[in-house]
């Protein structure tokens, strides 16, 4: 079985309705990494030195290959990523090797084998 990450950088006020979306979509699990920060094409507003930005949370998903782009959509959906600038944005990368995933690939053998 082969995986994909899907990487999610999300304004953290919507990381609960991705991570749910994801999981509806098929993904079996998230790790979330609190309080990044980052820029994108216009510069953060800043009050007296304050940054005026929200916190975002960066979503780690491995998942397998053949439900990748399916919850890439949802995520890219829920989250918001096209149609409001500036909320976020979702990659994936493959995955050459993983390991600790053993439980994942018997609750996903049956899953995959449905879809496809």
């Amino acid at each position: 079985m082969h995986f994909k990450l899907i990487l999610a950088f999300v304004e953290d006020t919507k990381s609960e309705k991705v991570m749910t979306a994801a999981r509806e979509a098929g993904a079996t699990g998230a790790t979330v990494i609190n309080n990044a920060r980052g820029e994108g094409l216009e510069l953060k507003k800043t009050f007296f030195g304050l940054s005026l930005e929200t916190q975002r949370d960066v979503l780690l998903f491995l998942v397998e290959e053949h439900l990748s782009r399916h919850i890439l959509e949802k995520i890219c959906v829920v989250g918001e990523f096209d149609t409001s600038p500036g909320t976020g944005i979702a990659i994936q990368i493959d995955v050459e090797d993983a390991v600790g995933v053993g439980a994942q690939i018997e609750k996903l053998t049956d899953v995959v084998e449905e879809r496809l």
